[in-house]
């Protein structure tokens, strides 16, 4: 199996990257397909699931991914049921074993095993913005400084995640693969040049581990 996952800053740009590299690579591609399966799976609305996980309000209980939920400090029932629903999927995503791509939800932690393309996706703090307000949703009119500190607030609990779950630096080049700078970049012309960089990336690990 090859796996990509994509961590990005919000307003990179990086689920539609995600997107297109699956259509040009023919991969399969998870994204808010996750969320979707972890509401039916806890029977929970998306909307609250994506806050949950999004707003990490579980983070003030003792749990790594190191060790059994069982092995962990007490969690309350909801917890427990949404994040253990998320590993599950992810699990599953990868034991099924089809060349597929995944953003977010920290899977190239969770996933480690799986030895993924870690892709990291930025862009400067204007077209960021830029992007954000371009696909805001019809009657939402958010000012750029309203925008600027929505970015922050999800990059630092996206930060904050990371931190959580390991001792690599969400955003560290190092602890990535490649680092894609999508400023004055369109994604259509941005794509295939990615698409070439995983394409090369896992036939060069084939030939140093031909068990991949």
């Amino acid at each position: 199996m090859k796996l990509i996952t994509i961590s990005r800053e919000f307003g990179s740009g990086g689920r539609e990257l995600g997107r297109r590299l699956a259509d040009l690579l023919g991969y399969d591609y998870y994204d808010r397909e996750i969320i979707t399966a972890i509401a039916q799976k806890c029977d929970k609305n998306e909307s609250f699931v994506e806050y949950a996980l999004e707003n990490h309000w579980w983070q003030t209980v003792s749990l790594t991914f190191s060790r059994s939920f069982a092995a962990s400090a007490p969690l309350q029932e909801m917890q427990m049921q949404i994040l253990g629903a998320e590993q599950e999927i992810l699990r599953g995503i990868a034991e099924a074993g089809k060349d597929c791509i995944i953003v977010g939800r920290n899977a190239d932690v969770k996933l480690r095993e799986c030895d993924p393309l870690r892709i990291f996706v930025c862009a400067d703090r204007d077209s960021k913005i830029d992007r954000c307000l371009a696909r805001a949703v019809e009657g939402e009119e958010l000012t750029r400084k309203q925008v600027q500190k929505q970015m922050q607030e999800i990059d630092r609990n996206r930060a904050r995640t990371r931190s959580f779950l390991t001792d690599d630096k969400w955003g560290d080049r190092a602890s990535y693969d490649l680092v894609v700078n999508t400023t004055g970049w369109e994604m259509r012309e941005l794509a295939p040049a990615v698409a070439d960089f995983a394409t090369r990336y896992f036939a060069r690990k084939s030939k140093t581990d031909p068990m991949k």
